[in-house]
């Protein structure tokens, strides 16, 4: 069983910050990626960020320059620190884990609410 928490969501003015913390605990091992994807109403869920197994990040190209993710592997946790915000980032914010090959497994948080509103 692997559980993944997020926080740090919540309703901010146009311009603002936000950041978001997952952690990831259970039966899971070795090196994986972690990331983020957002869902909006109506919507495709779509990737924002993810970290590597080898800790090289990958940003979608509307968040790029706005958004940073970082990872304390140690403490299995993925941030996403969030800054010039725009309505259309509103979203519900998934955190996923994943790892390919040989062995593989996917698990997904069950989301955080970001609103982007004046």
């Amino acid at each position: 069983q692997v559980q993944l928490v997020e926080s740090g969501g919540g309703l901010v003015q146009p311009g603002g910050s936000l950041r978001l913390s997952c952690t990831a605990s259970g039966d899971f091992f070795g090196t994986y990626a972690m990331g983020w994807y957002r869902q909006a109403p109506g919507k495709q869920r779509e990737l924002v960020a993810v970290r590597s197994r080898d800790e090289k990040s990958e940003y979608s190209d509307s968040v790029k320059g706005r958004f940073t993710i970082s990872r304390d592997y140690l403490k299995s946790t993925v941030y996403l620190q969030m800054n010039s915000l725009k309505p259309e980032d509103t979203a519900v914010y998934y955190c996923n884990i994943k790892r390919t090959g040989t062995v593989r497994y996917e698990y997904w948080g069950q989301g955080t609410q970001v609103t982007v509103s004046s």
